[in-house]
């Protein structure tokens, strides 16, 4: 065999190499191709993530309203004069979730993927409601005093109402003694008493922080009593009835209150509250009896009823609270505690010829209370509560001394309240209470219409 030379065994190779370079050179373009649909493919995505971070951010920047039903008990709810208005049960605002409106993200594409594949589309269009900014539970009907929620810095809430109260009660009063318990020598006077109390009030309020919320109430009472007796073992067994009534301006009302934490969800919100009552109304002392207006001069008793009822309680009251808001989906709990303290004063009554007679210090008891609810949403209109009220009303004092026959009293009442949503700026709430003992009111019957501006 033949031996090539090695000059031609180089020239071979050389001529090899430079008939392999035009392949190379195309397969690096495509592949400095291939780099750059990569390049594009992750700056797309990095696009995307940052859009899906702004998004979060700014989601979890707004503020967030607890999910909840309704108290407006409502408050504003919630006492005759507000609602848990209050507003009303009462009663609170808004439903929360920070997630709302929001897309799932669409899946990347696998990075290193061919340069043709296609990306997956976004859906920017917004779904669903916002978060609102009102950090604040949703209205529920007021059933009580207390609204449910306070009022913001410069809004005003004007709410006309009208309570209207009905009770009856019966008594038996033995004047003499007995021979043997089936026989009876004296007097037995019988009474049946019914009492109806109508209170038209007029509410203004206002919130001087998001926090701190004052309040004047101007109430007009009207009352009337029928009282039906009949004396046994006088000679007669005809029933007499003695009709009276009262109607003058109520008691004036100021109140401030003040919310004590952020609250949220499965974090209560608590309100602090202190209310002061004056004795505008007309005196208990200063009416006039019926045997000091027909006993004067004359050798007779009358039945010593009054010929006009009081619309005042005749001390001035001041009253410090503690309101708590609880939102647990779909429903919303509220309560609230506190004590109502009586300022004592001498006090003087007209006797017979027109002096005057000292009664001394009066004292009257102090009143604990108490009370507790649950509110529900059924609609975005429409709200429903239920709660119950008690007050524990301590003795009356006579300079010093507790009153012969004064005791402790306990009122009860079942109450139920409802509330429509109007329009955006008023709201009709409706609360019934039921009496539970023997010293509450048989029924009460509340209409308020709160309309804010």
């Amino acid at each position: 065999m033949r031996k090539i030379p090695a000059l031609c065994v180089g020239a071979l190779a050389v001529s090899a190499a430079f008939c392999a370079l035009p392949a190379q050179a195309q397969s690096v373009e495509e592949l400095v191709e291939q780099v750059k649909a990569m390049r594009q493919q992750l700056d797309s995505q990095r696009a995307r993530i940052d859009e899906l971070e702004r998004d979060t951010r700014s989601v979890r920047s707004a503020p967030q309203r607890p999910p909840a039903a309704a108290p407006a008990l409502v408050t504003e709810p919630v006492l005759a004069g507000g609602a848990v208005s209050n507003e009303t049960l009462g009663a609170t605002r808004g439903t929360g979730g920070g997630g709302a409106g929001q897309q799932p993200a669409a899946p990347a594409a696998p990075v290193g993927g061919p340069a043709s594949a296609p990306t997956a589309p976004t859906n920017t269009a917004a779904v669903g409601r916002a978060p609102s900014n009102d950090n604040r539970p949703r209205e529920v009907a007021p059933i009580f005093e207390q609204p449910g929620v306070l009022t913001q810095r410069g809004k005003y809430v004007f709410e006309p109402a009208i309570q209207y109260g009905y009770s009856s009660s019966n008594r038996v009063a033995l004047v003499g003694y007995t021979v043997i318990p089936a026989l009876l020598i004296g007097l037995i006077d019988v009474r049946e008493v019914k009492r109806n109390t109508t209170t038209a009030t007029a509410t203004l309020r206002t919130g001087l922080t998001n926090r701190i919320e004052v309040e004047a109430k101007l109430p007009y009472v009207y009352r009337s009593d029928a009282t039906v007796s009949r004396e046994v073992f006088t000679g007669t067994a005809v029933e007499r009835a003695f009709e009276t009534s009262g109607r003058a301006m109520g008691d004036i009302e100021l109140a401030a209150r003040y919310q004590l934490n952020d609250g949220g969800v499965d974090m209560p919100y608590f309100i602090g509250g202190l209310r002061f009552k004056s004795r505008t109304g007309k005196d208990p002392f200063e009416v006039t009896t019926d045997c000091q207006r027909r006993c004067i001069g004359e050798n007779i008793t009358g039945s010593g009823l009054p010929l006009e009822l009081p619309t005042g309680s005749g001390f001035y009251s001041l009253q410090p609270s503690l309101t708590w808001l609880f939102p647990s989906d779909p429903a919303v709990f509220f309560g609230s505690f506190s004590y109502l303290h009586n300022f004592k004063r001498e006090v003087s009554r007209t006797v017979l010829g027109g002096e005057k007679e000292s009664l001394g210090e009066i004292a009257p008891g102090g009143v604990i209370g108490f009370n507790f609810g649950m509110g529900l949403a059924l609609n975005d209109k429409a709200s429903f509560s239920v709660g119950y009220d008690h007050n524990s009303v301590a003795r009356t004092k006579q300079s010093g001394r507790t009153v012969p026959g004064s005791v402790r009293m306990q009122l009860g009442t079942l109450l139920i309240g409802y509330s429509y949503r109007l329009t955006d700026k008023k709201t009709l709430s409706v609360a019934v209470g039921a009496g539970l003992t023997r010293d509450t009111p048989d029924v009460t019957l509340m209409v308020r219409v709160p309309m804010s501006f």
